[in-house]
């Protein structure tokens, strides 16, 4: 299990990596036949994160938090999707910045789940204090 939280966090790293160079060479106006690139590196982000809740699942890793980037997993494809059709015209950059930062909390959030499972972040669950 830890050495695929390992491998998933790699993906992570490696792909967001990529994405948020492709990204900055958008916003010059650079690039722009790498799209589909893009697209392709941020579904591979994303399939690594749910490897990763996944596998955060089994390690017991906090529900909340399991759940939580589960959420924020399928944000990322909807807002990525859905971008282009928000706020068009001279509004757009609050859009893209959007989009910036809800895949750079993404990659946290991968680092964060490979963490937990790989120093064994499992809650170990106590019994409350005996009078």
């Amino acid at each position: 299990m830890k050495r695929t939280a390992v491998a998933a966090r790699f993906v992570v790293s490696l792909s967001g990596l990529a994405l948020i160079v492709l990204g900055f060479l958008f916003w010059s106006g650079r690039a722009l036949s790498l799209v589909p690139l893009h697209m392709l590196l941020g579904a591979l982000l994303v399939l690594s994160l749910w490897v990763l809740v996944a596998l955060a699942l089994l390690a017991r890793v906090r529900l909340g938090f399991v759940l939580f980037a589960l959420a924020w997993s399928l944000i990322v494809p909807v807002l990525g999707v859905a971008q282009l059709q928000l706020l068009p015209g001279s509004l757009h950059w609050v859009v893209q910045l959007a989009h910036f930062a809800v895949g750079f909390i993404a990659m946290g959030l991968g680092h964060a789940l490979a963490r937990a499972i790989v120093q064994g972040a499992a809650v170990v669950r106590t019994a409350p204090e005996q009078a």
